[in-house]
């Protein structure tokens, strides 16, 4: 959609701002993974414990493992918005390595006790650094990275678990030295971990006055107020919460769907962990190109409907298969069927990933810079809770006698209820869809200049008027939501009228056939600026007919000395719509939608944005002018031109 020459989400890997803090996340999460993983198996295959029993294992060290961040999130939220994130992120790796030092006299005593004290200890490590992990990327990098490195950190993290679940199961089997191995990785690892962490920069803490409030029941329910005040970042903090939820009742059925459904051995467990790995990583990488660099919560709903799709899909490709002995890795490939299952697998971790990653990085843009950590370790909280109702949901399921894969079904045919709700609770996610799939789609979409569109702040966007999309495309340029003033009677048009309603769009009517309506809609666009919101106007006050750029109305300048007087200096960004004359939404030939397509899916269209303006280079006459120059230096606009009209 953007012209960009700037590099893609890997190039971050090669900048001091990102690469340290990547690589200590990246330490982190394997080592916790390694450790967590290489006790299970210990408890589970070596040792014979009356007080934990192998059926038990992984539900307890889970739940030990989870339990601090319902204890002290709102506590590390905090001191992560007191703290600077640097020191922050160097003492959460020092305690790392003196729990992995007793870790490691636990493996070598055979000391289980001192081993789940260790697990408890892992937690708090993991509570303390979650909130710095997504308040950290906000302040080092720009909109037009966030997505980017949401998705490397996302990706990283996967990686790092796959890789760590790998490296405690194999080091843990080692004959003779097994416990040995583990306990030297994992103080080996915590050591590395803190020598990238000092490489990390400095980054300033975003409330130093804070007062620390160490009651976290209250805390907790004091950031979800907060949260609650933007009902976007509220509603996504749930949207998140519901992904671990979802999630998590795969990945706690693995070994069981592998026995029990799959007929496959443990390796087939540890393949499936490793395609839904892979889906988890590649899903996030994806989100930087298909939203072009910007933060594109349309790819939301995109990423609820795959994970639907291919969990329900995954319940048919599961059901009925043929009763086998434990097979193998190799002979489970043999079989064509299980094919099917792994590419649901994929698919589906493939679309919670493009889930997932906007909506952090909505979260991190759109709350407050002095509350962000708090606010993520509230959500923190939040994914404690689901994750551990799923755990309490499925186990009554199975209960009840439902198979694995009829647990996948509920939890795919839920997740059309619960995504379906939240998109209507919250219609920005479905507006936004809808705009991706018209600028990607039908059209390819290309934006120019789009660095001049402000991400913070009020201002008027102010564009020719070709057709009937016109709204829809800027939406989809736009990084931030955009409130529209509008012909009246476009909210008559069926669907055009509901779509806008649904966008918050401000309907106008001329003041000689209702004045009352006539002011009221600048007094809503006066409000809208108020808000420090986006506002855009066609100021030639119709879709032009003939395919030329029409005069420009008053509008524009009422709109902005109302804003004046109220003290506001808002800048005035001019755009132009290219190559959309003689689409179908286009008034070319008689009414538009009323003729057949006169061009393919597809068709390239463009948006010309130019530097925003103040004062008097904000009068009609001179925006049209500045529009006229931006119509004219697109030269395929006049080429586009000449074929429709002779054509």
């Amino acid at each position: 959609m953007t012209t960009n020459t700037h590099p893609n989400q890997f190039a971050l890997l090669a900048q001091r701002r990102f690469a340290p803090f990547f690589w200590t996340q990246f330490l982190g999460a394997a080592n916790d993974n390694l450790f967590k993983f290489a006790l299970t198996v210990m408890v589970t295959y070596q040792l014979h414990l009356s007080w934990l029993p192998p059926s038990l294992a992984g539900l307890v060290i889970g739940a030990v493992f989870i339990f601090p961040f319902l204890l002290f999130s709102a506590t590390s939220g905090q001191l992560t918005d007191k703290w600077d994130k640097t020191r922050m992120i160097r003492f959460v790796k020092n305690l790392e390595v003196v729990v992995m030092l007793l870790a490691a006299f636990g493996f070598y005593a055979v000391n289980v006790p001192v081993l789940l004290l260790c697990v408890f200890l892992m937690g708090l490590h993991s509570t303390l650094f979650g909130p710095v992990k997504f308040a950290y990327l906000p302040q080092v990098l720009n909109e037009r990275e966030i997505t980017g490195g949401n998705g490397m950190v996302e990706m990283g993290t996967f990686v790092a678990i796959l890789l760590g679940n790998l490296a405690g199961g194999i080091l843990v089997a080692l004959p003779e030295v097994g416990h040995s191995a583990v306990a030297v990785a994992c103080v080996a690892v915590a050591l590395l971990g803190r020598a990238t962490a000092q490489a990390v920069p400095l980054c300033p803490a975003t409330d130093p006055e804070l007062v620390v409030n160490w009651n976290p029941l209250s805390e907790t329910f004091k950031n979800l107020k907060l949260a609650h005040g933007n009902i976007v970042v509220f509603r996504s903090l749930l949207g998140i919460s519901w992904m671990w939820f979802f999630g998590a009742v795969f990945l706690a059925q693995f070994p069981s769907f592998a026995k029990e459904v799959l007929h496959g051995d443990a390796k087939v467990a540890s393949l499936l962990l490793v395609v839904f790995s892979v889906g988890i990583g590649v899903g996030s990488l994806m989100c930087e190109m298909l939203s072009k660099r910007h933060v594109e919560i349309g790819l939301v709903p995109f990423g609820a409907i795959g994970m639907s799709v291919f969990a329900i899909d995954l319940y048919f490709a599961s059901t009925g298969l043929p009763a086998a002995e434990a097979l193998t890795v190799s002979a489970f490939l043999a079989k064509s069927y299980h094919w099917r299952v792994m590419a649901d697998l994929l698919l589906l971790a493939l679309f919670a990933g493009l889930y997932s990653v906007p909506m952090y990085a909505l979260i991190q843009l759109r709350s407050p810079a002095s509350h962000r950590a708090r606010i993520i370790a509230a959500n923190n909280i939040l994914n404690a809770l689901f994750m551990i109702a799923s755990s309490i949901l499925a186990g009554a399921l199975l209960a009840m006698g439902s198979s694995v894969p009829q647990i996948f079904l509920a939890v795919g045919i839920a997740n059309i209820v619960v995504a379906g709700y939240i998109f209507l609770l919250v219609p920005e996610y479905l507006l936004r869809f809808i705009a991706w799939i018209v600028s990607r789609i039908m059209y390819r979409f290309k934006v120019t200049g789009d660095e001049n569109i402000p991400t913070s702040g009020a201002a008027v966007l102010v564009c020719n008027h070709v057709s009937y999309v016109d709204a829809v495309l800027l939406m989809a340029a736009s990084p931030r939501p955009i409130r529209f003033l509008m012909d009246h009677r476009i909210f008559k048009i069926p669907v055009m009228g509901w779509f806008f309603k649904l966008a918050k769009a401000i309907p106008i009517a001329p003041k000689s056939e209702d004045e009352a309506a006539y002011n009221a809609a600048f007094d809503a666009a006066n409000q809208v600026l108020k808000e420090g919101d986006l506002l855009a106007i066609f100021p030639e006050g119709g879709i032009t007919k003939d395919g030329e750029l029409q005069a420009f109305k008053s509008g524009i300048t009422k709109i902005l000395n109302r804003a004046k007087q109220d003290g506001m200096d808002v800048p005035t960004v001019p755009m132009a719509l290219t190559n959309l004359w003689g689409s179908f939404f286009s008034r070319l030939g008689g009414d538009a939608m009323t003729k057949p397509l006169r061009r393919g899916l597809w068709s390239r269209v463009g948006l010309n944005v130019g530097a925003a303006v103040r004062g008097d280079d904000a009068k009609p006459e001179c925006l049209h002018s500045t529009i006229k120059q931006l119509l004219q230096n697109h030269p395929a606009t006049q080429t586009h031109l000449a074929v429709v009209q002779h054509g």
